[in-house]
């Protein structure tokens, strides 16, 4: 008859390990022995960078940063890396330049996360919690814009999971599990409320990238980690009606969309607050419930999504207003702003912050502002002047 071996004893590990475990330091930064300089010669060239970043950043501020650590493993320089990376154009919009490894850098780096999330949503932090309001009844119109000039919406929202890193730091092993729970819970939405198919990145064939519109991972995205190991346990799930698409695993935890042909704003924001609350639901079930922060809202790897994480936007067909001197200052007064499209005549209208106002809030910003615009459009149209709709500091 076999027998069980006995485990096999080292009697020196036995002997030291009292003396081994003192020895652990409590302080995570000092178990990694990086071969770095001092932080005067560690400091950043930022003399060209026009991040959020690049202009906040100070080498007293990277000094008190430097020998930091969060629990998992990053330090000040995985969080800066993004804007050294993609230092930005001074013409252009100003990217925050940074990113969070895990949860605990906003807390970790709060000195510096803060003051880049002020600077960004252009609202100052305080002690209260921020304001949520997820009823849809609340919102003001959004199924009534003129279709001659919307052609269509798009309403999106971020989550982090709790105890999972972000996407630029967590191991293939974490990246596989946070997959495993969005099978559980988007089964659970299948059962209760909507029916849909979850599809793997490495399944789905060309016709079916196209229709979701999904591109390989940028030069950018590879560099800062975010593209590691692609497109292992990346995945889709899509509802059978399209009404929903879930991104799973990609540059956040989780990101829902809701489009709309119709341009029916209103519509595609009950469809996401609604399935949002239902999926906060049954992952809380799962004991991973989304990341939130008591002065932050909710929390995501991008500090410019903190808070409410949602992004609203309409397509709209103009012509006139996108040459318009005074374009730039009535966006920055509507708090929005407009991206081209590969349509010349087609533009993208979206909230620049997601922090400092609720849900519904806004979204009657963007449908607000979308309204202003359409009008302005149909001024110029016939040669009139557009300076007396020109809103006041929203």
């Amino acid at each position: 008859m076999w027998k069980v071996k006995p485990p096999v004893a080292f009697p020196k590990e036995m002997r030291y390990r009292p003396i081994l475990e003192s020895l652990v330091p409590p302080d995570p930064m000092s178990q990694f022995h990086l071969r770095r300089g001092s932080p005067e010669e560690e400091f950043p060239d930022l003399c060209r960078n026009s991040t959020w970043m690049g202009r906040i950043l100070t080498p007293a501020m990277y000094h008190r940063q430097f020998n930091r650590c969060t629990q998992s493993g990053v330090i000040f320089d995985d969080v800066i890396r993004p804007g050294l990376e993609e230092p930005g154009d001074w013409p252009g919009p100003v990217s925050v330049g940074c990113v969070a490894g895990d949860a605990q850098s906003y807390i970790l780096f709060c000195d510096f996360f803060d003051r880049v999330i002020e600077a960004y949503h252009e609202h100052k932090i305080t002690s209260q919690t921020p304001e949520s309001d997820f009823n849809y009844d609340n919102l003001k119109g959004g199924d009534d814009l003129d279709r001659s000039y919307a052609a269509r919406c798009e309403v999106s929202v971020i989550r982090g999971v709790d105890d999972f890193c972000f996407p630029t730091h967590c191991s293939r092993g974490e990246r596989r599990q946070l997959l495993t729970l969005a099978r559980k819970a988007l089964q659970r939405l299948e059962e209760e409320e909507l029916s849909g198919q979850l599809f793997l990145l490495e399944e789905l064939n060309q016709e079916q990238q196209r229709e979701l519109t999904l591109k390989p991972p940028s030069s950018s995205q590879l560099r800062i980690g975010l593209a590691r190991d692609w497109p292992d346990a990346r995945a889709v799930w899509v509802s059978k009606d399209s009404s929903l698409v879930v991104w799973i695993n990609m540059e956040d935890h989780l990101r829902l969309v809701s489009k709309r042909e119709d341009a029916n704003v209103a519509e595609a924001f009950r469809c996401i607050c609604n399935n949002l609350q239902k999926l906060e639901d049954y992952y809380r079930q799962l004991r991973h419930p989304f990341i939130w922060k008591q002065q932050l809202g909710w929390v995501t790897s991008s500090p410019a999504h903190v808070g409410t994480g949602l992004k609203i936007s309409v397509y709209l067909k103009l012509q006139h207003l996108p040459k318009h001197k005074r374009l730039q200052d009535v966006l920055k007064r509507l708090r929005i702003c407009m991206d081209k499209t590969e349509s010349p005549e087609l533009y993208r209208v979206s909230n620049v912050p997601t922090f400092g106002q609720s849900e519904v809030g806004l979204t009657q910003l963007v449908v607000d502002g979308v309204k202003l615009l359409v009008s302005m459009e149909t001024r110029l149209e016939v040669n009139r002047d557009i300076d007396e709709l020109v809103p006041t500091q929203k």
